[in-house]
């Protein structure tokens, strides 16, 4: 069974949402499908896996957001919490000039995104670790604190506790982005006390639809200053004393 839709019908989704697929990129597409199907029996990587709902809730969900602002060409991107590679795998088969990293804290995900990288022909730095531990800095110095243009997240926690996790990797003029729900536009509300603390300024928040009408929120928050040497806090401090 096929993983992925029809070349014709993957090409005229992207097209829909203005974006143009080769066939090469196509031909990558279809192999992390058929990965990510074959691996997904070993490891919990996703609950969709039929080809209509991986070529629109995985792949055209995880590019058109970013097809939205600006990412100038060679941006470092730093994916918190990415699983199975999403947003930022499918957007370095559509946009290979980015710099990647992948972050997740399950060792069997991050092999996973080794071996995919690997398969696809994608240069990516996969980290295991929690994004509370990476982000820390240390007296020696941490080349992930502050170290990258962008820092992006897709649906791993509320707005709140991502700003806490995410804006520490991002350097001072770069940017936090978040691919959030329907409910996007609320959370950034009860998160914009944290964006301040955090050295953030909300610069963009967009909702749309995907093709199927999903709602979805784009949020995009500018990094004006350091971030505080105190945040990010582990994950017990962050649910005991939330930034409100």
């Amino acid at each position: 069974m096929d993983k992925l839709t029809a070349y014709s019908e993957f090409e005229k989704l992207f097209a829909g949402g203005g974006m143009a697929v080769s066939g090469e990129m196509y031909e990558k597409f279809c192999a992390y499908a058929e990965l990510l199907c074959e691996r997904n029996e070993q490891v919990n990587l996703t609950a969709i896996t039929d080809p209509e709902g991986i070529a629109l809730k995985h792949f055209y969900d995880s590019v058109y957001p970013f097809t939205l602002i600006d990412v100038p060409r060679g941006t470092s991107l730093i994916d918190v919490g990415t699983g199975a590679g999403f947003p930022s795998v499918p957007l370095a088969i559509y946009r290979p000039d980015i710099r990647l990293t992948l972050l997740d804290s399950l060792n069997k995900r991050v092999n996973f995104l080794q071996e995919l990288t690997s398969a696809l022909g994608i240069e990516a730095e996969c980290i295991h670790a929690r994004a509370e531990e990476a982000a820390r800095s240390i007296k020696s110095g941490n080349p992930l604190r502050g170290g990258f243009d962008m820092a992006c997240a897709r649906a791993v926690s509320n707005l709140r506790d991502l700003c806490e996790y995410c804006l520490p990797f991002v350097k001072v003029g770069g940017a936090f982005t978040a691919l959030k729900g329907r409910d996007g536009a609320e959370e950034l509300a009860a998160a914009e006390n944290a964006i301040k603390l955090l050295g953030g300024e909300t610069e963009l928040c967009r909702e749309y639809a995907l093709p199927n009408g999903d709602a979805r929120t784009l949020i995009v928050i500018r990094k004006v200053k350091p971030t505080a040497e105190k945040y990010p806090r582990c994950s017990a401090q962050m649910k005991k004393k939330p930034l409100v």
